[in-house]
């Protein structure tokens, strides 16, 4: 009967919590089920007596935050690392929609059900049907694989031609703009044939330099860059992977120093950097690199502060003292 009463508890206290019941009369419950366990003699009713000690400081809220609120909020200080003002920034950026329900306990089915279905264009559609559609028959997933270990070079030319590369880039620099629904379906039927066709696809579709380009870049990159991603003569890759720290962008090692130097015959002004990616898909035939890293100005060149956190710069390749190494073949 002992061990009854124990899984009997058990499975009252998850139900108080999955129903998310108020800390006052979930303790009120705790006190009632415990002396009618004593009462029944299944438990002694002296538990009362340690459990109303345990639960009163939970119940008052000044006793609560000075006795356990505030030890544990330091101990976890003492253990967290400290938060940079990048990390506060990416923090502070976005607002939370019916994910925030959900991870709270408590989604509103009916406001997620209720949410509009997309539609695709009929631009979207047309080319979802057609260029689409033909580079799937064009792709041979097992030569891709295992004979090429690459893109057939007439498979690279058709989607360079129909623009897949500018799906995410606005029309006015040469792009599709085609919505995220469209671009979800596009790589949804890549993938159905070749895994490494999607990726290529999707890569620079995703967060990288056509993205960071129009939202933080100058005029002048953008209508240098922009129009020739679009057309697939520039191809870009996004370093952010680091083979220790891996994808956390707040524990990267790599760097970058502001700095005065000699830039083809000048004096500029210019960062020194020095890092050391791994992973990178698309690196061995990137034209132009978008590189993650951690910026200080311990001059103050720039007028502000020393540390300037996470940031990207977007480099050519062909840069010197840029190395890109072996092409990996994980599959």
């Amino acid at each position: 009967m002992m061990i009854l009463s124990i899984i009997a508890t058990v499975i009252l206290l998850g139900a108080l919590f999955y129903h998310r019941v108020s800390l006052f009369l979930s303790s009120l419950i705790l006190l009632a089920w415990t002396a009618a366990l004593g009462v029944a003699g299944l438990w002694s009713i002296w538990l009362l007596v340690p459990l109303a000690i345990i639960l009163v400081p939970f119940n008052l809220t000044p006793m609560r935050k000075s006795m356990i609120s505030a030890p544990v909020f330091r101990g976890f200080r003492k253990v967290m690392p400290p938060m940079s003002r990048t990390e506060k920034e990416a923090i502070d950026a976005g607002t939370t929609w019916w994910e925030g329900d959900l991870f709270q306990g408590k989604p509103d089915w009916k406001k997620l059900h209720n949410y509009p279905q997309p539609q695709l264009t009929a631009e979207e559609q047309a080319f979802l049907d057609g260029p689409v559609e033909e580079a799937c028959r064009m792709a041979n997933d097992f030569q891709i694989t295992h004979e090429l270990a690459d893109l057939p070079p007439e498979l690279w030319a058709y989607l360079k031609e129909h623009r897949f590369f500018a799906m995410i880039i606005k029309k006015e620099y040469g792009g599709l703009e085609f919505s995220a629904y469209a671009q979800s379906r596009v790589l949804q039927k890549l993938s159905g044939v070749s895994g490494i066709l999607a990726i290529t696809v999707g890569v620079p579709n995703s967060l990288g330099p056509g993205e960071l380009l129009q939202h933080y870049g100058t005029e002048e990159q953008k209508n240098h860059y922009l129009p020739r991603l679009a057309r697939g003569q520039e191809i870009p890759c996004f370093a952010l992977t680091s083979p220790e720290a891996g994808s956390d962008a707040g524990a990267i090692p790599d760097t970058g120093v502001v700095c005065m130097g000699e830039w083809q015959g000048q004096q500029v002004l210019g960062m020194r950097l020095t890092w050391n990616k791994r992973y990178i898909t698309l690196a061995p035939i990137a034209t132009v690199l978008g590189l993650a890293f951690k910026l200080s100005d311990p001059d103050r060149l720039l007028g502000g502060e020393e540390e300037l956190g996470i940031t990207c710069a977007l480099i050519p390749t062909s840069t010197p003292g840029v190395e890109i190494g072996r092409r990996h073949f994980p599959l």
